[in-house]
């Protein structure tokens, strides 16, 4: 009986539709990342520690139940926002401290001006992560809010417009005479309120 040769199998086209597959696989696929608050980090300062009056420093505390404790006192979250802005735009300083743009109470007891005033917030290891940015959250609403106020003073636009101003800038033209001018107004913005929040590690709070 004659030996008959086994049928060869073309693998060169497997080859192609697999490599096809492998470079879809790779383009379709999502690849998850943990994402987090988007927040600018204040430069190193080597200078030596400098004591903060108390009537300066604005505490927020989140307990290991979630509950907010805002200069001893208890707080709901959705108060913090006003009682924040009441703060920063005291304008209680005189002399050298005076703020000649703020316009809240100027209490003495409270603090000298937006550039002085510290928001400390400190929470426990057991807060819940979604309080925690929430509160993070209504904290950053209050130097928004000031900011916007100010910007629509001097600029007659939203310190939020020129900030989406400037991050739709075209690219090909970031050393524009425009763009550098619309720079500078969002930096004296945030030179008249300047974002002071001090979030210390996570403690045992008892």
């Amino acid at each position: 009986m004659a030996k008959r040769n086994a049928p060869e199998v073309n693998a060169g086209s497997m080859a192609d539709i697999a490599f096809l597959l492998l470079i879809f696989f790779l383009v379709t696929t999502t690849i998850e990342t943990d994402t987090g608050i988007l927040r600018k980090l204040s430069k190193p300062n080597d200078t030596p520690a400098v004591s903060i009056p108390e009537r300066n420093i604005y505490q927020v505390i989140v307990t290991s139940d979630n509950q907010i404790m805002v200069e001893g006192s208890p707080m709901e979250i959705e108060d913090i926002t006003t009682s924040a802005i009441a703060f920063l735009d005291n304008g209680g300083g005189s002399g050298n401290r005076t703020c000649n743009y703020c316009q809240g109470e100027r209490n003495p007891e409270s603090s000298d001006n937006p550039d002085k005033a510290v928001i400390s917030l400190v929470s426990d290891r057991q807060t819940d992560y979604k309080t925690y940015l929430t509160v993070t959250d209504q904290l950053i609403k209050a130097y928004n809010h000031l900011r916007d106020r100010e910007a629509l003073r001097l600029f007659n636009a939203s310190y939020k417009a020129l900030k989406l101003e400037r991050q739709n800038w075209p690219q090909n033209d970031l050393n524009s005479p425009e763009f550098l001018e619309l720079k500078r107004k969002i930096e004296l913005v945030e030179d008249l309120f300047p974002g002071k929040l001090s979030e210390a590690e996570p403690v045992k709070i008892e």
